[in-house]
């Protein structure tokens, strides 16, 4: 523990899990009282079990954040927060095949992936504006920046959390909160099991995959999250770091198992 967010209050959605859970846990070790905020109890209350035991300050508030109300609630329970860190987000439900779906299931995706971002935004920056600190973390996706086969509704979204993590970024420089995003590939969640889906046969074709020669951990995330939150970024504002192995940069180009490159991968 270095301390780097004593005395400083987080706010945490999708929490209980995955990134979510790993960031919870890493602010709380860095002395933040963290605010849980999940919509499974069971969750929650693993994360909050597992940081007061290791002498962190953790609560859960098991909440839908995808609803006003639910959010304002949120709030009224949270208090006074420095960090909020939008993470909640999906993509592995129905509505992603933009020709075969409505605005009934686009709905469903803009209330998870953007709507969430902006409702829990709103109910807490004007109390970081008010005490002149803060810093928003917004979670997105690579998928912001590259297409993504038979997800476009999904990747829209992610792309306007970046467009808002941008522009709000700027309206709130004068005022002592910084707002940033990050944007994930490659890394093992709740959502995307890669220990579950990459059979022993195939483990040694990672560092084709990867640039970086490995999977990434939801550690690698909380990593990047905690910089975001903390007064290492202090002079970081409306930016998005891209927290993928690589996997932008190399744009579509694959490690052989000589050491070259190739952008034509034999499909099987």
């Amino acid at each position: 523990m270095t301390g780097l967010l004593a005395d400083r209050a987080a706010v945490v959605t999708g929490g209980g899990g995955g990134i979510g859970r790993a960031i919870s846990k890493r602010f709380a070790a860095e002395g933040a009282r963290v605010v849980v905020a999940e919509i499974d109890a069971a969750r929650a209350a693993e994360t909050v079990a597992a940081i007061t035991s290791a002498g962190g300050d953790a609560t859960a508030v098991v909440v839908d954040v995808t609803g006003a109300d639910a959010v304002a609630e949120l709030a009224r329970v949270a208090g006074e927060v420095d960090i909020v860190v939008n993470n909640v987000g999906h993509y592995l439900f129905a509505g992603n095949d933009f020709l075969g779906h409505g605005p009934e299931a686009w709905d469903e995706l803009y209330a998870v992936n953007l709507r969430h971002v902006l409702l829990c935004t709103r109910a807490f920056v004007d109390g970081m504006v008010e005490r002149g600190r803060g810093s928003i973390v917004n979670v997105s996706s690579v998928e912001a920046f590259r297409a993504i086969p038979s997800r476009p509704v999904y990747s829209a979204f992610k792309a306007a959390v970046i467009g808002f993590t941008r522009s709000l970024a700027v309206d709130l420089g004068n005022s002592g909160v910084r707002v940033n995003a990050i944007a994930p590939d490659l890394t093992e969640s709740l959502q995307v099991r890669y220990s579950e889906w990459v059979s022993p046969d195939q483990a040694d074709r990672i560092p084709s995959w990867v640039p970086v020669g490995r999977f990434g951990t939801p550690d690698d995330i909380a990593g990047v999250a905690l910089f975001l939150a903390s007064d290492l970024s202090a002079f970081v504002t409306g930016t998005t770091i891209n927290a993928d192995g690589g996997s932008l940069a190399a744009g579509g180009w694959f490690r052989r198992p000589d050491g070259t490159w190739t952008n034509r991968p034999v499909i099987s």
